[in-house]
């Protein structure tokens, strides 16, 4: 079996090949990170052997830096493995009490590793062509954080320069509110309006929902309004929310690509109540390749909502933390999905209600009810059937508390 150890770079990677046998076949080189080095790397391999069955091929996660060199040697039929750089510098350091570190030994590790035969899941085409479905989910949670932000920057400005608007809406980030701030973003602008266009305004905003009376108290209120007059807020707010609008199109045109690689996939989770296209896109998105993981403890540890475990002697710890390691993106959607799950289906009601009445705080249940999610995920990806609704009753759930 050859070995074959990548360690990516921007400009130049560095790689070292050895055999099962410990034989060093090349020594660490580097190669250019475009068509003609990865070619060339190519030949080195293919010189050693002809059979792509014997040649197991490693690098690290290094984000977009490996993204096209991984595709291209998923090309050429290697089996590649995808290794988390955590994994590389624990066997590092294991290896060796020097602090030494330097790209052609991270080369020389990861080939160590392949060849120490640890427990490692080849990285599949399907993991590859799932990076489109990955890079969409994370730019749209991208996108919602960066709107979110926007809003909160508006819910100041409006305290500033017309803090009475808030009791007579709704919510302020509706439609109608933000056309009347996008047109006059004080109450001196708003005091200043004829009432005629300012009717306008909100009946073409609101859809008719609101029409002259509501126009007069909004006008009343700010012509006594303790709002500030400062047009460098005002100008502030009015780009704030002209922001907002272009980021919901984008938002928009995201989901709609989601959506249409999601109804490609027609993956059962969509089946489980409180899951929808856009939790369930995250969560296959960051997942991948289930067949990558041997049981649903194993995901459950890669998306790092596994115990941490701690037992020296007689001594063990019987308050264990939550790992926290792994895509912080795929934890993220599992404990949101449990929790829009608990409230539509009743199994998870029950359960949730059960560890709740054992005392625990609901965050600590809410890690519970995930872990049994990640279980029924994993369950029916492995075995393609959709999600049968078990039948609860309100006097089973009150029976389990």
């Amino acid at each position: 079996m050859i070995y074959v150890g990548i360690d990516v770079a921007k400009d130049k990677p560095d790689c070292f090949i050895t055999n099962s046998d410990g034989e060093v076949l090349f020594k660490a080189f580097s190669f250019q990170n475009n068509r003609q080095g990865f070619e060339d790397l190519f030949q080195k391999i293919h010189s050693l052997s002809s059979d792509m069955s014997n040649i197991k091929v490693g690098l690290e996660a290094t984000g977009h830096y490996s993204y096209n060199l991984l595709g291209y040697l998923l090309d050429k039929g290697l089996t590649t493995f995808v290794i988390n750089p955590l994994h590389t510098n624990l066997f590092r350091k294991s290896l060796s009490l020097r602090k030494t570190k330097t790209d052609k030994v991270d080369a020389r590790t990861i080939a160590m590793m392949l060849m120490s035969d640890v427990d490692m899941q080849s990285y599949s085409d399907t993991s590859y062509h799932n990076e489109g479905l990955k890079s969409l989910t994370r730019y749209r949670f991208d996108k919602i954080k960066q709107r979110a932000r926007l809003k909160q920057s508006v819910s100041r400005l409006v305290t500033i320069l017309f803090p009475e608007l808030e009791k007579l809406v709704p919510s302020l980030h509706i439609a109608s509110v933000y056309a009347l701030l996008g047109e006059l973003p004080d109450a001196h602008q708003i005091a200043a309006c004829h009432l005629t266009n300012l009717v306008n305004l909100l009946e073409t905003a609101s859809k008719g929902r609101y029409g002259r009376d509501k126009a007069i108290e909004i006008r009343d209120a700010a012509r006594t309004s303790i709002g500030s007059s400062i047009p460098a807020k005002s100008l502030e707010l009015k780009h704030t929310i002209k922001l907002l609008g272009e980021l919901d199109s984008e938002i928009d045109e995201i989901e709609s690509e989601i959506l249409k690689i999601m109804d490609g996939i027609s993956s059962p989770i969509l089946t489980i109540p409180g899951i929808g296209y856009r939790m369930g896109a995250m969560i296959l998105a960051e997942v991948g390749d289930f067949s990558r993981f041997d049981s649903p403890d194993k995901l459950l540890a890669y998306a790092g909502i596994s115990p941490s475990t701690y037992q020296s002697g007689q001594l063990e710890s019987s308050y264990s933390r939550m790992e926290k390691r792994g895509s912080r993106y795929l934890r993220y959607a599992l404990i949101n999905a449990a929790k829009y799950v608990y409230l539509w289906d009743p199994t998870f009601e029950a359960y949730l209600a059960k560890k709740r009445s054992e005392g625990k705080h609901y965050n600590v249940s809410i890690t519970h009810a995930t872990k049994k999610l990640v279980r029924l995920i994993y369950a029916m990806e492995k075995s393609g059937k959709p999600y049968i609704k078990a039948r609860v009753t309100f006097s089973d759930i009150k029976h389990s508390l």
